[in-house]
């Protein structure tokens, strides 16, 4: 069993072994205090997808490696967001999405697969199934975030779809570490999600 999960490590460096490890760590914390709806869901996202930044480009997953930067950007951009208050009270508590936030979210969904097209197709990256998955993927992690930073509770349905359909295809490209990875995330979104409702809910009492 252990042969058949982590054969493909057998010729990889220590040292990225360890910051794979790492960033998966952080990557759990982080997930966690989303789901508690805790402020340290940012620094604690911010350290894993930055050691991912450097690891998919070291890995050539260009479209993953555009989430991840891309995390960076929206984490900064959500530890600003959740700090906002007007006096005591938190400006933008959990909640769900508008009308407006529906139709963003479409046009980032849409805007991000074409971009990720565009430079798969420049750098010639259309040489295996896993690439036309990750076009679709990185899509929905990026309203997934974008949602996220704005407290939305749908952006856990984002995150569990991503997740469910990231476990294979990371296993497949030969990171297992980083598929299981996304095995935890998918239980812990579900509770998350789960979390979320249950806060939304005590506010309508």
């Amino acid at each position: 069993m252990f042969e058949f999960l982590f054969s493909q490590y057998k010729n990889y460096p220590m040292y990225d072994i360890l910051l794979e490890v790492t960033a998966i760590l952080f990557g759990l914390l982080s997930v966690w205090y989303a789901k508690k709806d805790n402020i340290w869901v940012f620094p604690t996202g911010i350290i894993n997808t930055a050691i991912y930044v450097y690891l998919l480009w070291k890995w050539s997953l260009l479209g993953d490696m555009m989430i991840n930067f891309y995390y960076v950007v929206m984490s900064v951009y959500g530890w600003y967001h959740w700090t906002r208050k007007q006096g005591d009270v938190v400006e933008f508590p959990v909640s769900r999405m508008n009308a407006s936030e529906k139709k963003w979210s479409g046009v980032i969904f849409v805007l991000t697969v074409l971009f990720v097209i565009v430079v798969y197709t420049f750098f010639d990256k259309f040489t295996h199934w896993t690439s036309y998955v990750d076009t679709l993927v990185t899509g929905i992690f990026f309203v997934g975030m974008w949602l996220m930073a704005r407290r939305k509770i749908e952006n856990w349905i984002l995150w569990i779809v991503g997740d469910i359909i990231s476990i294979p295809m990371y296993y497949v490209k030969g990171y297992s570490f980083t598929s299981i990875q996304y095995l935890i995330f998918t239980i812990i979104a579900v509770y998350g999600y789960l979390e979320w409702k249950r806060i939304l809910q005590q506010k309508t009492l």
